[in-house]
């Protein structure tokens, strides 16, 4: 068999709110379309709506900035609110300078303003922050796809990250359930004997960055089904991705 996979935007999802079943709405819109959900489907779910939806958007007006975020916020030309946010969801600040504030959050991922973002929220001066454990965020949505339709599932919510020495974005897991994050072919050979040491893919961020190819970041399609990738079905998380500090070697 040639191998394909079909990655199907689900449109038609609305504005979510804080308290949304999203379980409901994507079924729901899935239906609609006529792409109901199948077993062995992957459902790709962007973290702006998880975060609407759990109630973690914040407006800037409630906020105040502590002496570090003004003296931060002052340095980096950043409102000194935002940067007190960014210190409130982080355990440290990995790096402060030309603009830009790298953190790394207390899920342990290390990205820019630790994921508080202003884009795609209703209200000028809110900002959503991520899910507070979104692999718990990413069960609950698995479990309610697979209560509504009875389909084998696997769910991962996404985020867009930069990265270190390459220019550019791309969509990464920040959230699983149901499947392992990686494909692993430690011990295997490849078809001229060579036996593989190391190779280990992180398939779940692969599968973000797909779907991000027909979700965008303008499209108001927040989820999406990729069809056809044979995963390994299970316990999985997204912090298995997180790369431990003693194995870190620019740390």
């Amino acid at each position: 068999m040639v191998p394909e996979l079909h990655i199907i935007g689900i449109t038609g999802i609305g504005e979510v709110q804080e308290g949304a079943d999203l379980g409901q709405l994507i079924v729901a819109a899935a239906n609609r379309q006529g792409t109901p959900l199948q077993d062995g489907d992957v459902v790709v779910v962007t973290q702006k709506v998880v975060s609407k939806a759990e109630g973690r958007v914040i407006s800037l007006q409630d906020v105040q900035p502590s002496p570090q975020a003004q003296e931060l916020a002052e340095r980096l030309g950043k409102d000194p609110r935002l940067v007190e946010v960014v210190l409130r969801e982080s355990r440290r600040v990995v790096r402060a300078e030309r603009g830009v504030l790298i953190t790394e959050t207390h899920h342990g991922f290390v990205c820019a303003n630790a994921g508080v973002d202003a884009s795609n929220v209703a209200g000028e001066g809110y900002v959503s922050l991520l899910p507070r454990d979104p692999d718990a965020s990413a069960e609950t949505i698995r479990r309610r796809l697979e209560e509504l339709t009875g389909a084998q599932v696997a769910v991962i919510i996404s985020d867009t990250f930069g990265r270190p020495w390459r220019e550019g974005h791309t969509n990464v897991a920040v959230g699983v359930a149901g499947m392992s994050p990686f494909i692993d072919y430690v011990g295997q050979t490849d078809p001229y004997g060579y036996v593989l040491r190391v190779t280990t893919m992180a398939v779940a961020d692969e599968l973000a960055g797909a779907a991000e190819l027909v979700m965008g970041k303008l499209s108001r399609v927040p989820a999406s089904i990729v069809r056809g990738f044979q995963f390994q079905p299970g316990p999985g998380n997204a912090s298995q991705l997180v790369r431990p500090a003693e194995k870190d070697l620019f740390r």
